[in-house]
């Protein structure tokens, strides 16, 4: 690849900028242009997809295995390592670019494949089913019956503005995103605009808050703008703690100065000359790539002092967290970058007017600024013709559970919850029935069928009481039990509560306490203690009242959804588990009774054999039984079962 310093030094290209007001490219010829996109190649270019959900994969061995290959036949090319494409679920993605040939995109590309897959590419003799689709390129020759990427369901219903960069290009060369028009707004702004026209400009694009509150996002802007103080701070949210949610990472991995852009021109807009992204600390990757696309955007200039002798200095640092989900509330989240411990704070005063020690201080979510540098790029108009006339622009997306296709989408606003199940996940796996759509993140709501038409935006999902949250969406299939799962998220959060409030601290524990009873069958049971189960599954809507209305933050008052949005559309699951003392789904352990069919055991003992409560007798090569009392329903009888003699009611 022709690198930036082949065309020209660094130190004169930003000199370059100043004097003739111009983008960094724009004095490179269009055949260097070219190069550094790699929209043209003069060698083989392989491109594999190196987000975290690829290396779990197994990229880095097919990475391995592809250098490999190309020593073995001595064929002179180049590896890059990109983030993900967002089809997680087809990981390891491969993509091969030959010289005058459009670039082509591997799913599946695992280590023991990776032969048989460049010798077709070389040889030109493709097998459909291996190849995920071909980019499109006016300049360059397309392969034959090879689909494009875009016309796939998964990316067709799609609207990538923050993602469009992702999968494409290197995350760890500033020099690919240069080549896309990066750092391009950050110019027009600082030159250009006073930092009150740069939120006026947000506020016109009526972008709203990405980290599920949705506030507007330039309102809060000028809030701090006007605030006296002789020192304020930007704070990135890039700490989602969401389980099934990985759209922050997945952004840090893709496009990681992309975030860098957005901060750099939110800090400008209120007036910040520090600036901090606070992540997990077990993003070892996303950490790796945000310390080095840092230091490469401080050799350029772009972060640092006098950025553009513009006279805008900003210094960026990278906290870690310890991974506390109540840290994803900003006062905690700045209670943390202090040194304290995560706990939520009574507002006001709110951080924009006082916060990160004592000054004013914005804390956006890494989603929300990764927009900014396309609303300076286009302008606010452009940004309101996507979306909704309440709920503006895109919203990623993590799409897990039992859907055919799982990773990270960007959506334009307003498009049904069916649309993302059905058009872009494909539907339900394994021909199974859906049965509801868990949205919101563990504080979030389950959604039944009746309501899978809502469109996706701040006010429809209010209508039916579900939080956007970070965007993490769960698809459930009919094997789903929705008391088990309302247990799964109590747990979750019970764990999570900073125990400051009472109210959070005791309810959740009480809240998972009556579901631990629901879900769980003792040996022997007094009709005291069956009363005192039922009298604690009707109070657990009265409880959950009390928990949303006193507590202090954000967490404790969507605590209760989980359960709530589960008793409302899946009332009779609760009873049964109640009544009945079962689970139709299978999935509550302890409700369990199996049972071995005569007809079909052999007596080949390897039921009795691996049972841990000794529960299972007979005699061998004649048909065993279960005894009741002594099972627990933990089904290594039924897993072990070689001739399917074993079920359960």
């Amino acid at each position: 690849m022709a690198s930036l310093t082949s065309i020209e030094s660094k130190e004169f290209l930003v000199e370059k900028i100043l004097k003739n007001h111009s983008n960094i490219f724009d004095k490179a010829t269009g055949e260097q242009l070219s190069l550094i996109r790699r929209a043209k190649v003069l060698q083989p270019v392989v491109y594999i997809g190196m987000g975290t959900c690829g290396i779990v994969a197994g990229a880095d061995k097919t990475m391995a295995a592809v250098k490999k290959y190309l020593s073995d036949n001595q064929i002179a090319g180049e590896v890059v390592r990109v983030g993900c494409l967002g089809l997680c679920s087809a990981e390891p993605l491969l993509d091969v670019q030959l010289p005058g040939k459009a670039r082509l995109s591997f799913h599946h590309a695992t280590e023991d494949r990776v032969e048989d897959l460049l010798n077709s590419v070389f040889h030109r003799t493709l097998v459909q089913e291996t190849v995920l689709g071909q980019y499109k390129t006016e300049s360059l020759e397309e392969w034959p019956n090879i689909p494009f990427i875009g016309q796939l369901p998964y990316f067709a219903n799609q609207h990538r503005i923050i993602l469009r960069n992702s999968g494409i290009i290197s995350p760890y060369l500033i020099d690919d995103y240069l080549a896309q028009g990066g750092y391009k707004s950050l110019y027009k702004t600082v030159l250009n605009y006073t930092s009150e026209k740069v939120c006026e400009i947000v506020d016109q694009s009526e972008l709203r808050g990405r980290g599920g509150g949705g506030f507007p996002t330039g309102r809060k802007w000028l809030v701090t703008l006007s605030a006296g103080s002789d020192q304020k701070y930007l704070i990135c949210n890039a700490d989602e703690s969401d389980p099934g949610a990985f759209m922050n990472r997945a952004i840090i991995e893709g496009d990681p100065h992309r975030v860098l852009e957005g901060i750099a021109i939110a800090a400008y807009a209120i007036g910040a000359n520090h600036a901090y992204i606070y992540i997990r600390s077990d993003y070892v990757q996303s950490l790796s790539i945000l310390e080095n696309a840092i230091k490469q955007a401080k050799e350029y200039g772009f972060i640092g002092e006098n950025i553009f002798s513009s006279g805008f200095n900003l210094n960026m640092y990278i906290r870690r967290g310890a991974g506390a989900f109540v840290c994803g509330e900003e006062t905690a989240l700045i209670a943390s970058i202090e040194g304290r411990r995560g706990m939520p704070q009574a507002k006001p005063p709110y951080p924009a007017e006082k916060g990160l020690f004592g000054h004013p201080t914005i804390v956006n979510n890494i989603e929300t600024l990764a927009n900014i540098p396309t609303i300076l790029e286009h302008g606010p108009s452009w940004f309101k013709s996507v979306g909704t006339k309440d709920s503006r622009g895109t919203k990623l997306f993590s799409v897990a559970g039992k859907s055919v296709c799982t990773g990270f989408i960007e959506i334009p606003m307003g498009i049904a919850i069916s649309e993302i199940v059905q058009s872009i996940a494909g539907g339900v796996k394994n021909g199974k029935n859906l049965k509801a759509v868990q949205l919101g993140g563990p504080s979030g709501v389950c959604i039944p069928l009746q309501d899978m038409e809502t469109p996706i935006c701040f006010e429809s999902l209010q209508d039916i009481e579900s939080p956007i949250g970070l965007g993490g969406l769960i698809v459930l299939d009919e094997d789903t039990c929705m008391v088990n799962l309302a247990k799964y998220f109590m747990k979750f959060l019970q764990k999570e509560s900073c125990g400051k409030c009472i109210p959070c601290r005791e309810g959740t524990r009480r809240m998972l306490q009556i579901l631990e009873e629901v879900t769980h069958r003792p040996k022997e049971e007094s009709t005291h203690e069956t009363l005192e189960r039922f009298k604690g599954v009707v109070e657990l809507e009265s409880l959950a009242e009390v928990i949303r209305d006193t507590s202090l933050c954000g967490l404790g008052r969507n605590a209760p959804n989980p359960v709530l949005s589960s008793l409302k559309w899946f009332r009779d699951e609760f009873e049964e588990h109640i009544f009945d003392r079962k689970c139709q789904a299978g999935v509550c352990h302890d409700l369990r009774t199996f049972f071995i069919e005569a007809n079909l055991c052999n007596g080949c003992n390897i039921c009795q054999i691996k049972c841990p409560e000794n529960a299972i007798i007979g005699s061998p090569k004649l048909p065993h039984f279960i005894i009741e009392s002594k099972c627990t329903g933990c089904g290594i009888c039924f897993d072990s079962c070689k001739f399917n003699a074993i079920y359960f009611k």
